[in-house]
């Protein structure tokens, strides 16, 4: 197939797009504005690759979707470009409606028009995959799971703003028939991710000796999803999904935000075992001396919590895995201390962005 990838340099985006490339036969056209959170070495691995093209461009802008659909002639889109982050969706609400709303819009109008004037073979294959969050159906208590009935109840602009657009997705489906599948997915985790995000945050903050914040008491649950496993469910989904369904992406490993921090301090102790104190030489007068070590967990520190923090989101994936067999390969175990061991060897990529358009600060204070 030929593939349009919206959002196709972000974390999830490059991950579907290396997937696509490394182990698929298809075409991907890569469309990216490249925001702050947009970086094409991400795609270091697949950017040569004949069957690679990308396109820098703004979904907000109708007539650019439109053109660009036109020329590249897909036979699906799978649109995950977005803005996802909740901190920064309190501090400045507007892109987000932008972005994941009326750029959503602009989309579907583009593919609607592309897909009326298929010949009827290839209006029957058409497909256009709408990648969202759990994070539109609301918050959990102790117990329960997100199912693709679950009614949306969205607390932040963030997750409003996708609930919006899934919303426009479906009336695409009931109203004008466009060949659409749903995807709603848990927390994502692994190499490549921006270090905004909780995961890379603190195993960057824990090299640098700062603090690991950790909002109110830690107490917060998530569903973990080891990014490739994620990728592999969209390309499965796109391949395989029924027309108008839904499937929900989880990857079965609940953790509060306090057990994923002391996880990834654990790892970072085996791997980097830290010195006392930075500042604590380790010598005196008699020679050397063998200090114990601390443990990162000594960096944990609890601050404010977060405006509107959802307390648990958990995920039932049956649906995806008893009609399209997928399954993921990842354990939070294992997807941890394979991410912490990423960022270790990759310092190229992420010590550019520490030392340019992200150095750690908090966000979403409002």
């Amino acid at each position: 197939m030929k593939i349009i990838v919206t959002g196709g340099a972000g974390f999830i985006g490059s991950a579907l797009i290396r997937h696509l490339i490394d182990s698929t036969e298809h075409e991907v056209l890569n469309i990216d504005k490249l925001t702050y959170a947009g970086n094409l070495t991400s795609l270091k691995t697949v950017e040569n690759s004949p069957r690679y093209t990308f396109c820098q461009a703004d979904i907000c802008n109708a007539s650019k979707m439109a053109e660009v659909v036109e020329s590249f002639k897909p036979h699906a889109i799978m649109h995950l470009a977005a803005e996802s982050h909740v901190d920064r969706s309190i501090d400045g609400p507007g892109a987000f409606v932008e972005t994941n709303v009326v750029g959503t819009f602009n989309l579907l109008s583009a593919a609607q028009a592309y897909w009326e004037k298929l010949p009827e073979p290839d209006r029957q294959q058409f497909r256009f995959l709408h990648i969202s969050t759990d994070e539109v159906y609301g918050s959990l208590g102790a117990t329960g799971f997100f199912t693709e009935e679950t009614s949306y109840d969205p607390r932040s602009p963030y997750s409003a703003s996708k609930a919006a657009s899934d919303h426009f997705v479906q009336a695409w489906w009931h109203t004008y028939g466009l060949p659409v599948l749903m995807t709603n997915c848990s927390n994502n985790y692994g190499p490549y991710h921006f270090p905004e995000k909780l995961i890379p945050l603190v195993i960057l903050n824990a090299l640098d000796e700062k603090p690991l914040p950790i909002y109110g008491k830690g107490d917060n649950i998530r569903d973990w999803l080891y990014v490739d496993d994620h990728a592999k469910a969209l390309a499965l989904v796109l391949e395989k999904g029924v027309p108008g369904q839904t499937y929900n992406v989880g990857g079965n490993n609940e953790r509060t935000n306090l057990q994923v921090v002391e996880a990834i301090c654990d790892v970072l102790d085996e791997l980097v075992p830290r010195s006392p104190s930075p500042h604590q030489p380790r010598t005196n007068d008699q020679g050397p001396i063998d200090l114990p070590s601390h443990s990162y967990r000594d960096l944990i520190t609890f601050v404010k919590d977060r405006p509107g923090h959802d307390q648990r989101y958990a995920i039932d994936a049956s649906k995806l895995k008893n009609e399209l067999g997928w399954q993921p390969e990842h354990t939070f175990e294992t997807g941890i201390r394979d991410t912490v061991q990423w960022y270790l060897n990759n310092d190229w990529w992420w010590k550019p962005i520490r030392e340019g358009k992200y150095a750690g600060e908090r966000l979403g204070k409002a």
